[in-house]
């Protein structure tokens, strides 16, 4: 994933993924542009995934705390 993709938020990825699907379907995109709007949604999705994958983690370490409230630091590069 690109440094690009690697600072967006969630929410704001999964965006631009739907804007760059919207405008791959209307059909009135030249194949070159399709080209490279592929690319840049298979970064996207994977920036999306990653980030869902962060939040699964963290929904795991808060479920197996004994009473929710004790929080560890959370370093999704050392679980993956």
């Amino acid at each position: 994933m690109e440094a690009k993709e690697a600072k967006l938020s969630f929410e704001t990825a999964l965006a631009k993924l739907e804007a760059i699907v919207e405008s791959m379907e209307s059909g009135d995109v030249p194949l070159a542009d399709l080209l490279a709007k592929f690319e840049e949604g298979s970064k996207l999705l994977k920036a999306c995934e990653a980030r869902l994958k962060e939040a699964e983690l963290k929904i795991e370490q808060l479920k197996k705390s004994k009473d929710g409230a004790t929080f560890g630091s959370f370093d999704p590069e050392r679980t993956a």
